[in-house]
């Protein structure tokens, strides 16, 4: 295909240089002593062009006539030209979404992102840094286009059709996360997904707080509001600056449970210099679990044993509830 394109493109070049090559001769010799070849071919491109600087010298009948030929063979041409570039155009696009197709059609078990937005283009990065296989439904353009510049698998078509879905492999993926626009897209697209595949698992986007209920009654698994996730975060933060990262797990009669990851350097926690984990006492005291030490030598331990010991310089980093990590660092920091 690509070659095909180029041999036309090629085509094209021959063409127009043909054309000045031609219509400057005929310039040249209808014009006489009094016209130079600089003159000839300065005369042809200000005849192809159509700008309308006047004559280089003054032409006679015959080189008025030459020079009508010129512009309709020049003018034909060109328009020939933009068509025959549009249909290809076309055709570069038709060939490229049946590659694509056909590249999606083989994959099994992978996801399918609908939406580029902020949060699809993050989702996408995440995968492709695990090697994840994924394909990205999107309608708009200049999206799609920034897609075809990461290389991703992606299918140009709306979400909330069913075809577009069966083209992204709906009916052999394993996942699909909706992230449009608005809530009653994701909503739409949730309530189809699930009727295509009643075994993915799926994450919906929602902006408003009561569209959670209704995303999870047409078949989401779980259901993401990014400005309460965020605030919840942001807040945790400020009262705590120290914790990692946060965890929320939901129960089955939804009632959420937050688990935080929290750093601590040894050298704050004076009694637990030179003990082993398990002679701290931390799980038993707390209920907390140690799942990672930093040496102070840059390398990081995780899910220690009991037996491991903690030395001046190491950092820990310990899961659990915000509120028992709160009474750790109180009783051991006094």
């Amino acid at each position: 295909m690509l070659n095909v394109l180029q041999e036309r493109h090629l085509k094209y070049i021959l063409y127009f240089l043909g054309l000045v090559t031609v219509g400057s001769g005929g310039f040249y010799i209808i014009g006489g002593e009094d016209w130079s070849i600089i003159d000839s071919i300065y005369m042809t491109i200000l005849t192809l062009s159509t700008v309308g600087y006047g004559e280089v010298h003054s032409l006679n009948s015959l080189g008025k006539v030459w020079a009508i030929l010129v512009i309709i063979f020049g003018v034909s041409g060109f328009a020939y030209i933009v068509y025959e570039l549009g249909a290809e155009l076309i055709q570069l696009n038709t060939y490229r979404s049946r590659t694509m197709r056909k590249k999606i059609s083989k994959l099994k078990s992978h996801y399918i992102i609908c939406g580029f937005g902020r949060m699809g283009a993050v989702i996408a990065s995440e995968f492709q840094k695990k090697n994840i296989p994924f394909v990205i439904v999107e309608l708009n353009e200049s999206k799609v286009a920034n897609i075809q510049e990461s290389n991703f698998n992606y299918i140009h078509g709306d979400a909330t059709l069913d075809d577009t879905l069966i083209d992204a492999g709906i009916k052999g993926s394993k996942g699909i996360v909706v992230v449009l626009d608005n809530d009653q897209d994701n909503l739409f697209v949730t309530m189809s997904a699930r009727n295509l595949n009643n075994k993915a698992y799926i994450i919906s986007r929602c902006a408003k707080q009561d569209t959670g209920n209704k995303l999870k009654r047409a078949g989401a698994n779980k259901v993401v509001n990014p400005y309460i996730t965020g605030g919840h975060r942001m807040a945790e933060l400020l009262i705590s600056p120290n914790i990692e990262d946060i965890v929320s797990i939901e129960t089955l009669d939804n009632v959420p449970i937050d688990f935080s990851l929290e750093e601590f350097s040894i050298e704050n926690l004076h009694d637990l210099d030179g003990k082993s984990i398990g002679d701290t006492q931390i799980r038993e005291n707390y209920g907390l679990l140690i799942v990672g030490i930093h040496n102070n030598d840059g390398e990081t331990t995780l899910n220690p044993g009991s037996n491991f010991r903690l030395l001046s310089g190491q950092k820990i980093i310990m899961i659990g509830t915000q509120e028992n990590l709160n009474r750790f660092e109180v009783n051991m920091t006094k």
